[in-house]
């Protein structure tokens, strides 16, 4: 009879690990929703910030394009 109360206990401790980790997944999901959300804001003002200096810029287009794409020594 001892087994069978053990066995019971064991059931609701799995449940409440199941449940435990649901919840977790469900918190870690709307962290990651929260983090790209923020990362994605930040790139968009980053651009602004670079087309905005390029406009303001007395370089040409080509110029600018050397000045940050890799040489063919850089990419070796």
């Amino acid at each position: 009879m001892a087994r069978t109360v053990g066995m019971d206990a064991l059931e609701q401790k799995i449940e409440k690990a199941q449940s435990d980790v649901v919840k977790a997944k469900a918190k870690y999901d709307a962290a990651l929703a929260t983090l790209k959300d923020l990362m994605d804001k930040r790139d968009a003002l980053k651009r602004d910030e670079l087309i905005a200096a390029i406009m303001k810029s007395d370089k040409s287009y080509d110029q600018i394009l050397q000045f940050i794409q890799p040489t063919d020594q850089e990419k070796e």
